[in-house]
């Protein structure tokens, strides 16, 4: 059966649709271009001690993956991350340079391990490049010597969207979603899991996602902190296996 349904007369709602001012598209269209999974910062390259945990036996299904990044995402380093974001990018949009610089400082050092020191660092590098290679930035520029030092990358992306305009929120949501496709791709390539079961997974942590970027958009840096010791020691015994497919 068909149903109609009526509008009041002269309701143009549905006949012009609401369109993106030129500078909300740009900024989306950078946004979904940074944050891509084929955004070159060589992502794939690194598993962030998940190959170790796989070999362990803490992660050997579906469930137990979503389990690991769900704790990794909002009691480890993916909230650290994202108040780090959240940090900066204010710092940026303020020009704030000593702050700027402190908080690239402690999250340099904030990298629980080696490996995922050269995780960070190298994709905070490559995203810094790449943006400015292809976006040239005189602001950006700034920002960067203003931190005088390794930027990793969540401090990276804080920086690039804070010059470039782009608002935190949605930068923020961006960002988690591009870390935990990447932890989810690692996962689905060394348990192993289907196409199905990695998109499972990555729906069923959709609400960790809203839940940790808003907490740490909220956050300051003295509720910096994380539970996640397995993780963490995962990251450190990655190091010595025997075979690896990653580099973290």
């Amino acid at each position: 059966m068909l149903m109609a349904t009526s509008k009041p007369a002269g309701d143009t709602s549905l006949a012009k649709p609401m369109q993106l001012s030129v500078d909300e598209g740009a900024a989306l269209y950078r946004l979904m271009t940074w944050l891509s999974p084929s955004f070159p910062v060589g992502a794939f390259s690194y598993s962030s001690g998940i190959e170790w945990a796989v070999e362990a036996g803490d992660i050997a299904d579906a469930a137990s993956l979503q389990s690991w990044l769900s704790a990794m995402l909002s009691d480890g380093g993916g909230f650290s991350d994202g108040v780090f974001l959240a940090q900066v990018h204010r710092a940026a949009a303020t020009g704030d340079d000593k702050a700027l610089r402190d908080i690239a400082e402690l999250a340099s050092a904030f990298a629980p391990s080696r490996e995922r020191l050269l995780e960070t660092s190298t994709q905070g590098k490559a995203f810094i490049e790449i943006a400015l290679n292809a976006w040239p930035h005189d602001a950006l520029k700034q920002l960067i010597a203003a931190c005088d030092g390794p930027i990793v990358y969540p401090v990276a992306v804080g920086l690039v969207s804070a010059a470039h305009g782009v608002p935190l929120a949605p930068t923020m949501h961006a960002f988690f979603h591009a870390v935990v496709s990447n932890w989810i791709s690692a996962g689905a390539r060394l348990v192993p899991l289907g196409q199905t079961d990695s998109q499972r997974v990555l729906a069923a942590l959709e609400p960790v996602v809203v839940q940790t970027g808003n907490r740490a958009m909220a956050a300051s840096l003295d509720d910096l902190g994380g539970a996640t010791f397995r993780s963490d020691i995962a990251s450190m015994r990655h190091e010595t296996q025997y075979t690896r497919l990653f580099r973290s």
